[in-house]
């Protein structure tokens, strides 16, 4: 990357401030950040006693042995304990833990108390199926109870659990379930997708064909679609028939904070999946604090909503274990945005008045795309936190976000924080940070990060580079699953004593961060390194596009040339003007040096299942290669259509 790197282009100079009774009552305010300055690790002891534990720590970080951390490790809790039974004993067994919302329009509302039933009887039932404190338990699932109350029952008996995305396919879970060398999986029959069954069974039952899986034991089965399934004698147990008969009291063991809890799959770009490895007490210390800073969790009177799956880190920590040790009341929804209609989200708002919103830039994108007559008809005034999470938010989308679902007065929270960190770690504080538009702007209290250039310096304001993490946090992984060397090598090896975590960013003028995508989106031009980000965001923000996926195409005269497909907005029309105007726009915006060379109108991009582009299939496209791997992708014939148009695509000469 040269100096300039990650060159500065993109200007934000709207501002808004917390709104005033927000501010007066936070949770949060401004002088947290001087007491986590003046002490850090002072204050995520503090943090850590917002948590019940069976044995209090005297040692707050051990990190004698870099990078590998040890949080509170002379302290032992359950995190099960921590997010149902500490309620109910506090007296709020009655108040709904989880308001479940089915895509067919079942819904199931569970207050603590049942949820500590039931968790305590699947806790029974792991037992019973010879699960031990240390074994791996896959969970297969879509977006039902059942999800959370398996992972809850798995944490109460210290088996670390591996969640698999329900849209991942056999091959993908077959490759989790031998890394991690689980001993039973927890499926169902299928899920609601689309507004039809999707059947899941099938493709453990195939997981379960490959060399590798023979130590599952069993595979418990929740019935939610009633589809025919097909069964192993032997192997295959009703979730019903074997829950339903335990008893409904359960003692929790305390386990030690350094105790596995979770491993965590991310796709490498390369090679086999990242085993990624969350313990207990600094985890929960971390996801439980910063739901209730982030999000300003009044939990006596908030509704709680993160869209995510429980499959992807966002709904391990901010739907399971954040929002629950909280005491948090929350919705569960198993569909997507659109089934049966486009409003089905602000329907939900609506019906459980939620309070607090936590959703990816690419859905609201998508709600970009089918028009602002469509939450303009649902009641969304019970907002009053929004949040973004997933990937950087074009500025555009965090106006049109702020203004068509909270009003025009709710703060957003732009949170960045990744698999890895486990928790949030950069986002404004809704009661403090006057926010900017698409921009994470600044690490939480206790949490130091920054930006530096190809030497490890800090840039000036003003200035782009790589972000990095200077100082252990609680929620931190602690190691890639069984491979030491390829922790290292991944995240500790760029920069000395530094965590990189492969993202570029930039300062602003104020210090604040700007994320600016992974760095391998970083497009090197005519000397000048653009983030795909920027130039995705100045197509966004002009009004006839929705989004926008932008990537650098090898070119023999600049380096990279910048290949554009947007998807245009609901009422926009591909007119002959179209290309030029679009160019134009972000020449005028970003710089000439940013103006993409190609720009093609595409009625879908490629998407992964938890929503982000991948631009590697584009950038396949653009320089008319064979496509890579698509087996991620949520559907493949996108990119079909996309390769047949390209020929005819105008360009600039």
């Amino acid at each position: 990357m040269s100096n300039e790197s990650l060159a500065n282009l993109l200007r934000e100079e709207r501002r808004f401030t917390p709104p005033a009774d927000l501010a007066a009552d936070a949770n949060v305010t401004a002088e947290a950040y001087e007491r986590a300055k003046a002490d850090r690790l002072g204050f995520w002891a503090e943090q850590a006693r917002r948590l019940t534990w069976a044995t209090e720590p005297t040692e707050t970080l051990d990190w004698s042995n870099p990078p590998f951390a040890k949080w509170f490790a002379d302290g032992k809790l359950n995190v099960a304990y921590n997010c149902v039974d500490r309620h109910v004993e506090n007296g709020l067994g009655d108040r709904v833990a989880l308001h479940f919302e089915g895509e067919p329009g079942d819904t199931r509302s569970l207050t603590y108390a049942e949820l500590q039933r039931e968790v305590s009887q699947a806790a029974h039932a792991l037992t019973e199926l010879g699960v031990q404190t240390g074994d791996r338990v896959a969970i297969y699932l879509p977006m039902i109870t059942e999800a959370v109350i398996a992972m809850l029952a798995c944490a109460r008996i210290g088996a670390p659990h591996s969640v698999v995305f329900g849209g991942f396919s056999a091959d993908a879970l077959a490759t989790r379930i031998q890394d991690a060398d689980a001993r039973v999986i927890i499926t169902a029959d299928g899920g609601y997708r689309r507004g039809k069954p999707s059947a899941l069974k099938p493709a453990v039952d195939e997981a379960l064909t490959r060399p590798g899986t023979e130590n599952v034991r069993s595979v418990l089965v929740v019935r939610r679609t009633g589809q025919e399934v097909a069964w192993t004698e032997g192997r295959d147990v009703w979730w019903h028939e074997i829950v339903d008969r335990q008893p409904e009291q359960h003692t929790p063991e305390a386990f030690d904070a350094e105790h596995p809890l979770f491993i965590l799959y991310t796709s490498g770009t390369t090679g086999k999946p990242k085993g990624i490895l969350h313990t207990t007490g600094g985890y929960l210390t971390q996801v439980s604090y910063t739901h209730h800073a982030v999000f300003d969790l009044k939990p006596e009177s908030d509704v709680f909503w993160c869209t995510a799956d429980v499959g992807w880190v966002t709904g391990h920590s901010y739907i399971v274990y954040g929002p629950l040790s909280n005491g948090a009341t929350e919705v569960l929804y198993e569909g997507t945005p659109d089934t049966p209609h486009q409003g089905r989200w602000w329907e939900i708002v609506q019906k459980y008045g939620v309070t607090i919103l936590y959703t990816a830039p690419t859905a609201i994108r998508a709600c970009m795309k089918w028009g602002d007559d469509i939450p303009a008809k649902f009641d969304l005034s019970s907002l009053r936190v929004l949040g973004s999470v997933g990937e950087p938010i074009n500025p555009e989308a965090w106006i049109w976000y702020r203004k068509n679902i909270g009003a025009d007065t709710t703060p957003v929270v732009d949170t960045w924080w990744q698999t890895e960190t486990g928790g949030i770690m950069i986002s404004p504080l809704p009661g403090v940070t006057a926010t900017k538009p698409g921009s994470a702007q600044v690490a939480l209290p206790g949490i130091a990060a920054t930006v530096v250039d190809d030497e490890a310096n800090e840039v000036a304001n003003g200035a782009g580079g790589y972000l990095v993490l200077t100082e252990p946090w609680p929620s931190m992984l602690r190691t890639i699953w069984g491979d030491d060397q390829r922790y290292l090598d991944t995240y500790w090896s760029r920069f000395e004593n530094r965590y990189f975590a492969g993202d570029g960013a930039k300062k602003d003028d104020d210090g604040d961060i700007w994320l600016l995508g992974r760095v391998d989106d970083v497009m090197l031009v005519s000397g000048h390194n653009i983030s795909t980000t920027e130039v995705e965001s100045s197509l966004v923000s002009h009004p006839k596009v929705a989004e926008a996926a932008v990537v650098g195409a090898t070119d023999p005269q600049t380096t990279q040339a910048i290949c554009a497909f947007v998807i245009l907005r609901g009422s926009a029309a591909e007119d002959e003007g179209l290309v030029e105007e679009l160019r134009a726009h972000v020449a005028k915006q970003l710089g000439p040096i940013a103006k993409p060379k190609r720009i093609m109108p595409v009625a879908e991009l490629p998407k992964t299942r938890s929503g982000k582009i991948m631009r590697r299939l584009l950038r396949d496209v653009a320089e008319n290669r064979a496509l890579g791997d698509v087996t991620t992708l949520t559907d493949s014939s996108v990119m079909e259509l996309i390769q047949s148009k390209l020929p005819s695509a105008p360009s600039e000469d």
